[in-house]
């Protein structure tokens, strides 16, 4: 699993949210993701967006954790509870996979485990392999 870890270090927007990649298996991911003001929206909660993003890349990990590039064609996020803590994490299960299709379910929690949104995500998996080359 640690080539696909690899091949998230180029997810730049990821980075610039300053997400981390823990764990990767087969068909599930957990990923983190510090707070800081850069994170809070106007009214001084973490902002939706960074939220998604969080989840959206714990999605993306699962999805591409078996080898195939897997790109995600459908997803929503119901937010359950404003984020305000110091820390977010992400834990994404994979739900379903066939050749071509793959469905995911991403809980987002505080440090407290406080559920703060549930992601659903489909991705379209490729013929193309991971690949660190490019």
């Amino acid at each position: 699993m640690e080539k696909i870890k690899k091949y998230f270090e180029n997810d730049r927007f990821a980075d610039l949210a300053g997400i981390e990649i823990l764990e990767i298996k087969k068909g599930w991911s957990r990923v983190k993701m510090n707070i800081t003001e850069k994170h809070l929206n106007g009214v001084g909660i973490v902002h939706g967006g960074a939220i998604f993003t969080l989840a959206d890349l714990a999605f993306a990990a699962a999805a591409n954790s078996h080898g195939n590039v897997s790109v995600g064609i459908n997803a929503s996020i119901s937010y359950m509870k404003a984020g305000k803590g110091k820390i977010l994490m992400a834990e994404a299960q994979e739900v379903s996979r066939n050749p071509r299709l793959s469905s995911y379910t991403v809980r987002v929690t505080d440090e407290e485990d406080d559920l703060i949104a549930i992601f659903q995500g489909m991705a379209y998996v490729k013929k193309d392999k991971i690949s660190l080359t490019g």
